[in-house]
């Protein structure tokens, strides 16, 4: 696992809100009260395991703030889940829902838990017991969960359907992420991607950045990393590394990596960049090189994909990073003082809650597709997703170009004059 320095997430999110409010000059009743989420939720959730025996797991739900819409925000199992990371990543989904002007507030939950070493069965009794400890405070006029890291369209099923029977009626639109066949939406599963990368080729085109000529570096390889390389590499962009949480497989020759490989990687268990070391897959090595995280991050390109974990690029790193665009797929993966440092160095980073911002609208089309009983097909998904996130991007880089700010301040300061404005309604 790509596992967060000691950076306190929450603290990082709290430092770029402070800037947001300096530019928007707001009082300091109004900063005080978007610094508090509305409720912090916790339980410990007993499962019993397949041996019989009971074992109790710590979990979380943060309802962040609901001034825009119900509380909307994943479920994460992770054995490095806390509350500062909860509460930060809450905070984080107000601003998105904001940024991309969907009616939606802030929300996240979490179970410390390695749910690899847990068996099928475990894990459907602890993702039931989850909603047995929060479903009074969840509905989709209240909060909206989803799937997050190591949670999935299954565990949403399972979820949706222990809260349907806990209220003794069917109501699919409390959770999001479900599978198509329990009322899921097409196009859901590689929503992210397909958000970010239209954000990026609105970027393309206006530093005038031609794919075939442009370097990429995708550091993460599940689902959002998986489906953006396929979507980068089918434009043309030149992809010379992937990584995932054991590994980085560099291309030596600066050509590229081969589109199969890439496909065999992604198609492969779980994304594993290092099958390549298999003889599962036809992969000339000799090409290839394996690297660290750390290494990955600091190899010469133009752009870098971050679609691992937070707190990637830090004050230890961050004048080692060569690539000149940073486009943040995964939640907070930059910290604030690395932020600063890349602006004052002329790189462009493309924020997380612009970014990843097509994960959550999607998610907000499956509830809206819930509550209306229809179904939307793949195209008209995206086709509802792509102006959306060009407008939000518009509207964020002429923020940065009116207050000379980098990306991120000015999707925080569109973002938190929404809320304020909804909180003062």
């Amino acid at each position: 696992m790509i596992h967060p320095n000691m950076e306190n997430p929450f603290q990082n999110a709290m430092a770029q809100l402070t800037i947001a409010a300096k530019i928007l000059k707001l009082n300091q009743k109004t900063l005080s009260s978007l610094k508090k989420p509305d409720r912090i939720l916790k339980a410990k959730i007993p499962v019993k395991m397949d041996n019989g025996l009971i074992k109790t797991f710590a979990a979380y739900r943060i309802q962040y703030n609901n001034a825009r819409g119900p509380y909307k925000g994943g479920i994460r199992y992770h054995q490095d889940v806390n509350l500062d990371e909860v509460k930060a990543l809450s905070f984080w989904m107000a601003i998105k829902c904001a940024v991309v002007d969907i009616p939606m507030g802030g929300g996240k939950g979490g179970v410390i838990v390695d749910s690899h070493k847990l068996s099928v069965g475990e894990l459907e009794r602890l993702s039931r017991g989850y909603i047995k400890a929060f479903y009074k405070n969840l509905g989709p006029k209240i909060d909206v969960p989803a799937p997050d890291v190591y949670t999935n369209s299954q565990i949403m099923d399972w979820m949706t359907d222990e809260f349907c029977k806990l209220i003794g009626k069917k109501q699919i639109a409390v959770i999001t992420g479900k599978s198509i066949a329990t009322g899921g939406s097409l196009g859901r599963d590689t929503a992210t991607a397909t958000g970010g990368f239209f954000v990026l080729e609105a970027l393309t085109k206006i530093i005038k950045l031609q794919p075939k000529k442009t370097r990429m570096l995708i550091q993460g390889f599940g689902n959002a990393g998986a489906n953006f390389s396929h979507l980068a590499y089918h434009a043309g962009y030149k992809i010379i590394g992937v990584s995932d949480s054991k590994t980085g497989l560099i291309d030596a020759t600066g050509k590229g990596l081969d589109y199969h490989l890439i496909e065999r990687i992604k198609n492969g268990p779980r994304g594993r960049v290092d099958i390549c070391q298999c003889q599962q897959i036809d992969c000339d090595c000799k090409n290839h090189s394996h690297l660290t995280n750390r290494q990955f991050l600091e190899q010469d390109c133009d752009i870098l994909v971050l679609a691992a974990l937070e707190n990637q690029v830090d004050k230890t790193n961050v004048k080692k990073i060569k690539a000149k665009i940073i486009l943040e797929l995964a939640n907070g993966p930059v910290t604030p003082e690395a932020d600063q440092e890349l602006f004052k160095q002329g790189k462009i980073v493309i924020p997380d809650v612009l970014a990843n911002a097509g994960g959550v609208t999607v998610s907000y089309f499956e509830w809206l597709q819930n509550l209306k009983n229809q179904h939307w097909t793949k195209n008209q998904v995206r086709n509802k997703l792509k102006p959306i996130m060009l407008k939000a991007f518009n509207q964020v880089w002429q923020a940065a170009k009116k207050f000379n700010i980098d990306l991120r301040t000015a999707a925080f300061v569109l973002a938190v004059e929404k809320i304020v404005k909804a909180m003062r309604n």
